[in-house]
């Protein structure tokens, strides 16, 4: 797995899956969780869809050896 979202992405995916989240918990509703999706791909750095798709927002390049 390789990373595939870029830093300032990363750090927007975390606070809006927070942000998702806490009203989830405020509104007392189920439909919270789906904050959990931008937290973790933005915690671990990797978004299944843009592997798919082959996007990738991060600015750092691995060397092939």
């Amino acid at each position: 797995m390789n990373v595939n979202v870029g830093k300032y992405e990363r750090i927007i995916r975390i606070v809006a899956g927070l942000v998702i989240i806490a009203w989830g918990v405020y509104a007392k509703n189920w439909w919270g969780a789906v904050g959990a999706v931008p937290l973790l791909t933005g915690l671990i750095g990797w978004c299944p869809p843009y592997a798919m798709f082959g996007i990738n927002t991060c600015s750092v390049k691995k060397n092939k050896s």
